[in-house]
């Protein structure tokens, strides 16, 4: 049975990670991706390491689902084939930086008269407007100016620091990816396209805002009273390893303590409440390590489980492919590509009860459906010969 968006065809100009992402959740769903690359080069991403006959993992884990075909945008006769592409398309996304679609001739005034009802999708890193507005932006300057390696930091008086994966990048891609099915459902009751614009910087600032932007809610409060997260955080050594612990209830504080075997603590006037166990964090957690590493992770987690208090050992990424709940959640799939062979990466984490998503197949060779999609939109042999000779496209 076909995907939730089997139907759709959506033309991605998009590179790196964020746009690819968004594009690929959306392929997984069903919907026809087709990915324009320059000739020659493509996405810059299929540049990167980790590779196996020249496919980059990085290429592949954005980008299944799709298919390639290679246009020279600067050419006029290339953005014609775009403008045919589009014809028939419902999305349109582009992630250069702002003004670089409009001078290309392909900005959303010049598509719109072509496809009235098509969802116009521009995503950026800081937003169309002010003094950022067209620098380049990646995930760590990102997170140093949304506040978030403050966060990390502990303290806005510490040193801030990175969270060590790109998850601006891939935070922006998944909005991104709930904006334009939000943007097809209204389409689909209004009979109206719409141009969709998301930045880093806006999904960022919005996703800190939920947690950690307490002492900044209420206009008129100190801004200096955003109260310091611990200097120990939620994982704890163990006598042969790690383990992350973590109670908010009184229930989860009473099993904690009855695991561990310190009922005093419940006594404790310190951590008699939600409240004042937050106001005591530091004194609270060190307790807490003295008694952890008295004993194995395999212990504690026995003890704690019993006693339903949350946790879980504390896995390097190889230990957690074989973890009993990623196998029977069975997130992990393998599936042979054409070209770098066996492949193993996660499913769909959105899981349709009567249209599931799917991997029909891998991530395209640079322009790899160049003569198909081509032939598609009405170009016979002689049409794509010339074109290769004009090194419009490459096949």
């Amino acid at each position: 049975m076909p995907g939730p968006l089997d139907g759709y065809r959506i033309i991605d100009l998009t590179g790196n990670v964020t746009g690819p992402l968004a594009t690929m959740i959306l392929a997984d769903q069903g919907a026809d991706v087709i990915k324009v690359e320059l000739p020659g080069r493509g996405d810059h991403v299929r540049s990167a390491g980790n590779r196996v006959h020249n496919m980059p993992s990085a290429f592949l884990n954005n980008n299944r689902n799709k298919r390639s075909i290679t246009i020279d945008l600067k050419t006029k006769r290339g953005r014609e084939i775009l403008f045919e592409l589009v014809d028939d398309a419902d999305v349109f996304v582009q992630n250069f930086r702002p003004g670089v679609a409009e001078r290309m001739g392909i900005g959303e005034e010049v598509l719109r008269p072509l496809v009235p009802d098509i969802i116009y999708v521009s995503i950026s890193g800081f937003g169309e407007k002010g003094p950022y507005a067209e620098r380049p932006a990646y995930d760590p300057i990102i997170q140093a100016l949304c506040g978030l390696a403050s966060v990390q930091g502990g303290s806005d008086d510490e040193r801030p620091r990175l969270v060590r994966t790109i998850l601006p990048d891939k935070l922006t891609a998944f909005t991104a990816a709930q904006a334009i099915t939000a943007a097809l459902l209204a389409r689909a009751n209004t009979g109206r396209g719409q141009h969709v614009r998301l930045s880093m910087l806006d999904t960022l600032i919005a996703f800190m805002w939920a947690s950690d932007m307490g002492a900044h809610t209420f206009v008129g409060q100190s801004e200096r009273d955003q109260r310091p997260a611990s200097r120990i955080d939620l994982i704890y050594d163990t006598a042969n390893g790690y383990i992350s612990v973590a109670v908010n209830t009184d229930r989860e504080w009473e099993g904690l303590a009855r695991a561990l075997d310190h009922l005093e603590w419940l006594d404790d006037p310190r951590f008699s409440s939600p409240a004042l166990r937050a106001l005591n964090i530091d004194a609270r957690l060190e307790l807490l390590q003295e008694v952890l590493l008295q004993d194995s992770t395999e212990e504690w987690t026995r003890r704690l489980e019993l006693e339903r208090v949350p946790c879980a050992p504390v896995l390097t990424r190889a230990e957690m492919l074989n973890h009993p709940q990623v196998k029977a959640s069975e997130i992990l799939v393998e599936y042979e590509h054409s070209k770098v062979g066996r492949v193993r990466q996660t499913r769909s984490p959105a899981r349709f009860s009567e249209t599931p998503a799917e991997i029909r197949f891998g991530a395209p060779r640079l322009g790899e459906h160049t003569h198909e999609i081509l032939t598609e939109i009405g170009f016979d042999e002689e049409d794509i010969s010339e074109l290769r000779a004009l090194k419009v496209v490459e096949i």
